[in-house]
């Protein structure tokens, strides 16, 4: 691979490290691989940055070429610190104020169930996003307590998907093993690193040259909040480059983003909340054992083997707990029981599930008086359609 020696200007330069990019990986989209191309770029400017996106590369199964897209990061990012068999105490020690750009391979490893002993990797990991987060440490020679940066841009790669504390604050690529259609040039790490970073080098000069311009950037965005902060630095890094990268960095994040939506794994208490609705279909009320029994009733929801014993009317109360919905006394028909109100749902619903009017149409047939704490509540006379009994 050869790199012109005199210098390029900067949207050419960006496509250069795209051109080598596409020569040795399949990427799974051009926004993919425009995103790639722009993270690496914004690792040469990373102290006018007041966030530090991670870059996810992961795939379903081995051979999807999550390494190989790392070997290029890795050719082509600003100062490269691999962290592989590093101490957490190494890793730390090497985040300064002008930061090298962290390298995991592997990285499912640490998240895994077996990652024991990766506490402070984790931990780095997540506060590093973010500057002005340090972690704090005792030292114990000194009796003082110190203050350690944390504040680093990472790219991870491994099997499957990483946590959502990583993700949420990734650009996450989604590799897949490549067809018989879909050729690459080998890549040889003594013959093909010098023409890199020699990329490197020159994205270097570009970028270091105008940090100010870059930190007092406030570009346009079609994103918000934590995606914004995330997908920022790329966007000012593509809008310095002029030429068609801007459109090109607004594209790869409307791409990403909706790709991460659609494909984005629930967590427990949310996929539980937005079953509940589902359940509560347009009944006002339910019983607890009700609506227990038509949650397991999905084979697909994982309700019936939630735990040891399935999931219980304790369980279901300490999951919901954290949206502030709690349990009641009512009677349903004829009897007592402890249920839940569907207006009890309603707020959680419409803040989480993306659904701020759910149907609320009943017809009379069975009235509920609530008994809160052997009170009367001021819902006591409500009709529900198809109650249980």
């Amino acid at each position: 691979m050869s790199i012109p020696e005199q210098p390029l200007t900067a949207a050419a330069l960006l496509d250069a490290v795209l051109d080598a990019l596409n020569r040795y990986v399949i990427l799974p989209s051009p926004e993919a691989a425009d995103a790639v191309v722009l993270w690496i770029a914004a690792t040469h400017a990373q102290p006018a940055w007041p966030h530090a996106p991670r870059l996810v590369i992961r795939g379903p199964e081995k051979r999807c070429g999550k390494s190989r897209l790392l070997d290029v990061v890795e050719a082509t990012c600003h100062d490269p610190f691999i962290t592989v068999n590093s101490s957490p105490a190494a890793v730390y020690r090497s985040i300064t104020e002008d930061p090298p750009t962290m390298l995991v391979d592997e990285a499912d490893t640490i998240f895994g169930p077996k990652a024991d002993g990766n506490e402070d990797l984790r931990g780095l990991l997540n506060a590093g996003h973010q500057r002005n987060r340090p972690a704090k440490r005792y030292n114990a020679e000194t009796r003082t307590v110190e203050s350690i940066p944390t504040f680093a841009m990472a790219a991870l790669a491994g099997i499957g998907a990483m946590p959502d504390t990583i993700e949420d604050r990734a650009v996450v690529v989604k590799m897949r093993r490549r067809n018989r259609a879909e050729p690459v040039s080998p890549f040889r790490h003594r013959r093909d690193r010098p023409a890199l970073r020699q990329l490197a080098r020159q994205l270097a000069d570009w970028l270091r040259a105008d940090l100010s311009t870059l930190e007092n950037a406030e570009p346009p965005m079609p994103v918000e909040d934590r995606a914004a902060d995330t997908w920022e630095p790329l966007v000012v890094v593509a809008d310095h480059a002029g030429g068609t990268w801007p459109d090109r960095a607004r594209a790869a994040i409307l791409a990403l983003t909706g790709e991460a939506d659609d494909t984005a794994q629930m967590s427990i208490r949310l996929r539980l909340l937005t079953d509940c609705r589902t359940a509560f279909g347009t009944d006002t009320a339910l019983p607890t054992a009700t609506l227990l029994e038509r949650l397991k009733a999905d084979p697909e929801a994982p309700w019936a083997s939630h735990g040891v014993a399935g999931l219980t009317a304790m369980k279901l109360g300490n999951l919901l707990r954290e949206y502030e919905i709690r349990s009641t006394t009512a009677r349903f028909g004829g009897g007592q029981a402890k249920g839940y109100m569907r207006a009890d749902f309603t707020d959680a619903w419409g803040r989480y599930c993306g659904d701020p009017n759910p149907p609320t149409e009943a017809a009379p047939d069975a009235e509920i008086l609530i008994l809160a704490s052997g009170s009367r509540n001021s819902r006591n006379s409500i009709k529900t359609a198809g109650q249980a009994h």
